[in-house]
């Protein structure tokens, strides 16, 4: 049996990092203490030889990764974005829809490809201060994630 459909997959965005100060009891320039966003989920594609047709994927072509939550105070980093994982049968081969580049072909029980990965989270603002420069107040915001038809 020959199948063939067309999904569109998103990986999640990163967190952004937050601008965020030091503040304890008898500490009165704490300094900054702004946490990374956690980093995006990646969408997966894993082989289950259970699985034997396409046919589910008529009903749903699109899928989202969770994005990364952003960074906190005390310099702790956000929660990243939960995996998304599709199950496709033996024999699937995964290619770009725009160019039609093959990007895998799985056949192994259990085999695994990263399709999309999920974007990196952003740098809170303990990564941005220097010596001349002990307060600053900036804070990057996390990459976006992919975004493919294939």
């Amino acid at each position: 049996m020959f199948d063939q459909v067309k999904i569109y997959v998103r990986s999640g965005d990163g967190g952004a990092g937050v601008v965020a100060w030091r503040r304890e009891k008898f500490v009165p320039k704490g300094g900054p203490a702004g946490g990374d966003g956690g980093r995006g989920g990646d969408v997966v594609l894993r082989v289950r030889p259970t699985l034997n047709t396409l046919s589910p994927f008529g009903h749903k072509i699109h899928f989202k990764a969770a994005h990364g939550q952003p960074g906190q105070s005390s310099r702790k980093t956000g929660a990243s974005g939960k995996d998304l994982i599709i199950d496709v049968p033996p024999g699937t081969i995964v290619r770009d829809a725009d160019s039609g580049e093959v990007l895998a072909d799985l056949v192994e029980r259990d085999e695994m490809v990263v399709v999309a990965p999920g974007g990196r989270g952003g740098r809170g603002n303990q990564h941005f201060a220097t010596s001349a420069r002990q307060a600053p107040r900036i804070a990057e915001k996390g990459e976006p994630g992919v975004e493919r038809w294939l």
